[in-house]
């Protein structure tokens, strides 16, 4: 197998030998098997575009059986991400090496541009900081955090490690832990086992809805105060809003969160009030971050300290 940029005018050019091992395998699979650095569905679009040639003919199809010893060429356009500019904001870099970044995000802070939110997001500060992203997929982005959601995102810096990574999300291998405040006392631990998708009565948002997408949450009491609960909590799905939208379904929506939260409870201080009407965001943080190293296989780790407002308002509420 090789990799070059001459002899194509498209940005990708690779080729190899489909082993005898593979025969009987449909294309997509063989591929993917033979070029590991490339995702499956990716192969799939560039067998459609019929960018892969398998013995010099491009009559290619994804569901089509091998026998092995086919000579396969791909000569493809790799998507990119130079549409969105490189801007220079701030970025806490955790940790960095030539296959991944790891960042703590601050609050509001929109992940990638959108209508609404043309610049100054997290992609736009990413670009910046590292313009080979600018060839991957959402600039390298794994996952993502929501505007006002604080704490640590992985990012990949290259095709293999954002491939890599992004099966480690699908195969529920990276560990990634929460801490929240939210309205009323939770007397212990549990699971939330509950489907998330669309909201029926409003499509910006989500919802606890029957035949949602499978959605779990762990979470674990830290601490109580008065009229509010400090949570730790563990992803074992990754939906849209999934702590948000489970904590609202379990009647103890997060502090701050203008589309799921609750009010100030009856019967908090005075002192608590204040801090809770100062509170500009829910109050959610991704504190710990483990997956397995990309290139070594290593498992690596990370935490990421409470934000300012955070740990003023859990002051404040003790």
């Amino acid at each position: 197998m090789r990799t070059s940029s001459g002899g194509c005018k498209e940005s990708l050019h690779i080729y190899g030998e489909i082993p005898s091992a593979a025969a009987g395998q449909r294309l997509d699979q063989a591929l993917a098997a033979l070029f590991p650095e490339y995702s499956r569905s990716r192969i799939q679009a560039w067998i459609r575009a019929t960018a892969v040639r398998v013995n010099g003919a491009v009559t290619a199809r994804q569901r089509q059986r091998v026998r092995g010893g086919e000579w396969v060429e791909i000569c493809a356009t790799l998507p990119d991400e130079s549409r969105w500019c490189a801007e220079e904001i701030p970025l806490a870099v955790v940790y960095t090496d030539d296959d991944l970044l790891v960042i703590d995000k601050p609050p509001h802070l929109v992940a990638h541009p959108a209508p609404g939110n043309p610049s100054g997001t997290l992609v736009n500060a990413l670009l910046n900081y590292a313009p080979e992203l600018a060839q991957l997929p959402r600039a390298g982005l794994i996952h993502r955090l929501d505007k006002d959601t604080t704490g640590l995102l992985v990012v990949a810096r290259t095709l293999t490690a954002h491939h890599a990574l992004t099966e480690q999300l699908k195969a529920r291998e990276i560990t990634r832990e929460y801490v929240a405040v939210v309205s009323g006392v939770v007397i212990g631990g549990g699971r939330i086992d509950a489907p998330i998708g669309r909201d029926p009565l409003d499509r910006k948002k989500m919802a606890v809805v029957a035949h949602g997408r499978p959605a779990v949450t762990h979470y674990r009491v830290e601490r109580r105060f008065a009229a509010h609960t400090y949570l730790r909590l563990r992803l074992e799905t990754g939906r849209t809003h999934q702590i948000r939208v489970h904590l609202r379904h379990l009647g103890y929506p997060l502090v701050g969160d203008p589309a799921y939260g609750g009010g100030v409870p009856a019967g908090c201080s005075p002192k608590v009030r204040v801090a809770l009407r100062n509170f500009s965001r829910q109050a959610l943080h991704a504190l710990r971050l483990e997956l397995s190293h990309p290139r070594t296989g290593a498992r690596i780790s990370w935490d990421a300290p409470l934000p300012a407002d955070l740990s003023e308002l859990i002051h404040q509420l003790d």
